[in-house]
């Protein structure tokens, strides 16, 4: 990660952070108004305007005042090697309005999907006809590696 500092007289200080694949602007007014946005293809997209108190809840959540988050190499779980993980479903990924069942997700990553959440709303222990549908967060347990296939296998990020 590279940082670029440049003074913008009459406005504050722009901060450019390359973060290798893109880049972050954050723009510090006089007044501690922030501005965070995202570059790219030659214009700037407004992520986000903050007051100074805001910037620095925000600061200090990334810097880890918080939460401040372990090493999963390091961590010991009760489930030995499984931990759970969240997927998101899109538009565009295979279990998109289909029915637990015939999606054979045990069959192939050997994850266990224990929950789905959709909105508000949280399934626990889906049965087999349970739809699942786009915008619906599957909860699932299994080791690091049956997750990955299941990210892969679900069209995760």
């Amino acid at each position: 990660m590279t940082l670029y500092e440049t003074t913008i007289p009459g406005v504050g200080r722009k901060f450019e952070i390359d973060c290798g694949t893109e880049t972050l602007v954050a723009l510090v007014h006089h007044d501690g108004k922030r501005e965070l946005f995202r570059d790219g293809d030659d214009r700037h997209e407004r992520l986000a305007s903050l007051s100074d108190r805001e910037a620095r809840q925000l600061g200090s959540v990334l810097a880890g005042t918080y939460y401040q988050p372990v090493q999963l190499d390091d961590l010991e779980v009760p489930l030995g090697e499984a931990i759970i993980e969240w997927v998101r479903i899109d538009e565009e990924s295979r279990l998109a309005d289909t029915e637990l069942g015939d999606a054979t997700i045990w069959r192939e990553t050997g994850a266990t999907v224990i929950a789905v959440q959709r909105g508000r709303e949280t399934v626990p222990s889906p049965d087999p006809e349970f739809v699942v549908e786009s915008g619906d967060t599957v909860v699932a347990l299994g080791t690091r590696d049956e997750l990955a296939a299941l990210d892969r296998l679900l069209g995760g990020r």
